[in-house]
């Protein structure tokens, strides 16, 4: 049967820290079947998603692993899928930065457009965004949208600290809204603000589920501050989804 997921990018992925808390692993087969049900993708329930990531895991721990839902179907455009295939790759986790620099990326994203919301196979425009800024020596870049606003960057969702508020950009801008920044949100207040200059706040930090929480030190060669006191509370809460899963009871709907 042919891999609609090699012929049009129609699949699915989510990369797992392991080991993640049940509340976190639910955040993720969340992400991936109410994708997949956009996208008109078949997905495996959540138990059998959770044995596959324990049949690779094993034992281990600090693990990188990426699940991957592929659509199998017709060899046509158009043609819907008929079933699905996984892949799991698991491997050691690399050392992570605490701290980062960020450029602009000169590609910009269309706030309407349905497929950055997901967490698709389609990842050449990220792939572009993250070679340009490691070509200049930075980490990441960050993504505008068409009207000037900050999406995220390539690889993480965007952290903002003014005073005692977290800010990160609103859904409304186009981006990808990460399991890391939905666990910290559901444990403090963090405000969706349109935002065009990120020199405007006292904190900048990146989120995602491999690295959890690190400061931006650097937006354009030019120095931020740090909010060495909202860097550390933010992790510890981020640090609380890396405990033991309890077992394979079903996602909250």
């Amino acid at each position: 049967m042919i891999t609609r997921t090699l012929f049009f990018g129609e699949g699915l992925f989510e990369t797992i820290r392991w080991k993640p808390s049940e509340e976190k692993l639910k955040l993720h087969y969340r992400r991936l079947s109410t994708s997949a049900e956009f996208l008109g993708i078949p997905c495996p329930s959540y138990e059998e998603f959770l044995r596959d990531l324990q049949d690779m895991a094993k034992d281990g721990n600090d693990l990188y692993l990426k699940y991957v839902l592929l659509s199998k179907g017709g060899e046509n455009l158009t043609d819907s899928a008929q079933s699905y295939g996984k892949l799991v790759v698991v491997k050691p986790l690399k050392p992570l930065p605490q701290r980062v620099r960020l450029c602009i990326s000169p590609y910009r994203r269309h706030s309407s457009d349905p497929v950055c919301r997901h967490k698709t196979t389609s990842y050449l425009f990220n792939l572009l965004v993250k070679k340009h800024a490691l070509s200049r020596g930075f980490w990441d870049a960050i993504i505008l949208n068409e009207k000037g606003y900050i999406c995220e960057t390539s690889t993480a969702n965007l952290l903002f600290v003014k005073g005692s508020r977290l800010y990160t950009p609103a859904r409304g801008n186009g981006l990808l809204w990460g399991t890391a920044l939905e666990f910290l949100s559901r444990r403090l207040e963090v405000k969706e603000e349109y935002i065009k200059d990120p020199r405007n706040y006292n904190g900048i930090f990146v989120l995602n589920s491999l690295l959890l929480c690190a400061v931006v030190e650097e937006f354009e060669g030019e120095e931020l501050r740090i909010d060495k006191e909202a860097f550390e509370e933010i992790s510890c809460i981020l640090r609380a989804c890396l405990l033991p899963p309890q077992g394979a009871s079903p996602p909250d709907r």
